[in-house]
């Protein structure tokens, strides 16, 4: 089969992004479109054709030549289609994505969930490269994962396999471990801890939005040694560890990746500590070997991993179509 080209997008709640990649997955034009949930999934898909055209028309080639693409949407994907059954952040429902792509193109199309995505970018072109059997976990608003299984992407049964954000870590409350590491759901444990925190610790935190507090913005709090954020983050740690002690136990993974805007936000300490606490639960030698690394692609592991999972089934989808 020629060489050709491969496009990623990688929807998110606020942002898309696009990228145009050569044979070797090289990125040769990115753009960068809001998302806003305006006009619905029509409205939407609108604004990922406008970022489509843009990598196509800045990086010069006949679309033509495009053998495939695929998009990583924020929710549960049904397994083998282009059908999204539930977005919450977007507020879709049984969404089928196939049906409004322009006529005019033709290429396979691939859809899948955006962290599977990003941690398909970094099995196959960053931090854990190389490695047959990768966990990746994505700490942000919330907390989502992706699993590697020898080699190939694992999505399970009923195709919600790697959702560690999920997984319950306190069983008589039911809590999970989003509750604990999701940013959203950190900033309303933050609330509840001021609500009975001394003065001193209110009034560092006075006029500040909660709901609109970003990463950066918690990560400088946590620097400072503020005692609401210090406690946030350390709790996060510790859930977040022995989570993942849990799954070493479980699937032993040969790499472990840990991105997502807070663990960007708060650094290699944040992760050190995190694997620091894991170790604490994992059975005598499963932890040997194993690395846990931070995420080296940034925001292009969503790209990068979409058209690497487009080229990597682009014959399969080829031959349905055919």
């Amino acid at each position: 089969m020629s060489a050709g080209y491969w496009l990623g997008v990688d929807l998110g709640g606020t942002k898309i992004l696009s990228g145009l990649f050569d044979d070797d997955l090289k990125l040769l034009a990115r753009s960068k479109q809001p998302t806003s949930a305006e006009g619905g999934p029509t409205g939407v898909f609108g604004r990922i054709v406008q970022g489509v055209e843009a990598v196509v028309k800045e990086a010069n080639i006949d679309p033509a030549q495009i053998r495939g693409m695929g998009i990583g949407i924020p929710g549960q994907i049904e397994l083998g289609t282009t059908r999204v059954k539930f977005a919450p952040n977007l507020d879709w429902r049984d969404v089928d994505v196939k049906p409004l792509m322009p006529a005019s193109w033709r290429w396979p199309l691939v859809v899948e969930n955006d962290v599977r995505m990003g941690t398909y970018g970094e099995f196959a072109h960053g931090a854990a490269r190389g490695a047959k059997n990768v966990l990746g976990v994505f700490v942000g608003t919330g907390v989502g994962g992706g699993l590697i299984l020898n080699g190939e992407l694992y999505s399970g049964f009923n195709g919600n396999a790697g959702e560690i954000g999920h997984l319950v870590v306190h069983w008589r409350q039911g809590t999970d471990l989003e509750a604990i590491a999701g940013r959203r759901h950190m900033m309303k444990r933050a609330k509840d801890i001021l609500d009975d925190a001394p003065k001193r610790v209110r009034k560092e935190w006075k006029g500040i939005d909660l709901g609109s507090v970003r990463s950066s913005q918690l990560a400088e709090y946590y620097q400072k040694d503020d005692p609401i954020a210090v406690q946030l983050v350390d709790d996060a740690a510790r859930a977040l560890g022995a989570a993942l002690g849990g799954v070493v136990n479980f699937l032993s993974p040969e790499v472990i990746v840990i991105g997502g805007g807070v663990t960007g936000a708060l650094g290699e300490t944040f992760i050190e500590r995190i694997w620091e606490i894991a170790q604490r639960y994992t059975l005598p030698g499963a932890a040997n070997g194993v690395k846990c690394v931070s995420a080296s692609l940034g925001d292009d592991s969503g790209i990068i991993g979409c058209a690497a999972y487009a080229k990597a089934n682009a014959p399969l989808r080829a031959a349905e179509v055919a």
